[in-house]
């Protein structure tokens, strides 16, 4: 698939139901391509996160991946990550949210496992979905929603080691319960520069 060339184009990966924008307004105005292994979502493409193979080579201007590679067996993470790497253009960046098991064990050492932390649109969020994947929808049947990998954030700094990114930041958001990793194909040029897109984020 050949995107747009003069159009800003973000990639969002396991977007989930059309329903569900989860975008920040920094995209606002951005060509968007909704991409999904479950075609009940009606996503633009139905592929998995490891073969983005529908989208040219640098074409697109970020990615935008919110917690959707723990549900990769951790060796495919750094193919999916690769992937994101390969479908950006030359100042592009992939912004890609996960669990933070870190921050989530202090729940587990607690003996909490079960008790709820927040409310989502699909219901209540405990700390045993946030490890093991939203429990209602993997007894609804919708298996792919198990978690088969978690992130501390060794372990997501880990994941880049190997690829070719100028530049990966990473975020903690203890009120989210989430770590962000922030990659840039090309360094940012100043740090003013770069904190303004974390700040754009809202990162």
């Amino acid at each position: 698939m050949n995107l747009p060339p003069n159009e800003r184009v973000v990639v969002n990966v396991g977007c989930g139901p059309l329903s569900v924008n989860d975008l920040p307004e920094y995209f606002a105005g951005w060509t968007r391509l909704r991409v999904d292994a479950d075609p009940s979502v009606k996503p633009d493409i139905v592929a998995d996160l490891t073969d983005l193979s529908p989208i040219a080579d640098g074409s697109a201007d970020a990615v935008w991946a919110s917690h959707c590679i723990e549900h990769l067996f951790e060796h495919q993470v750094p193919v999916a990550l690769a992937e994101f790497r390969r479908v950006l253009r030359p100042d592009g960046f992939a912004c890609i949210m996960v669990p933070d098991l870190q921050t989530v064990a202090n729940y587990l050492v607690a003996d909490r496992m079960h008790e709820p932390l927040y409310d989502s649109p699909a219901g209540p969020v405990t700390p045993h979905d946030i490890v093991f994947g939203f429990g209602a929808a993997i007894a609804g049947g919708r298996e792919f929603m198990a978690h088969r990998c978690g992130f501390t954030p060794t372990m997501l700094q880990r994941a880049f080691a190997r690829m070719t990114f100028g530049e990966v930041l990473l975020r903690r958001r203890t009120d989210r319960l989430e770590l962000v990793a922030l990659a840039r194909v090309s360094a940012a040029p100043t740090d003013e520069e770069r904190q303004a897109l974390i700040h754009a984020l809202g990162l």
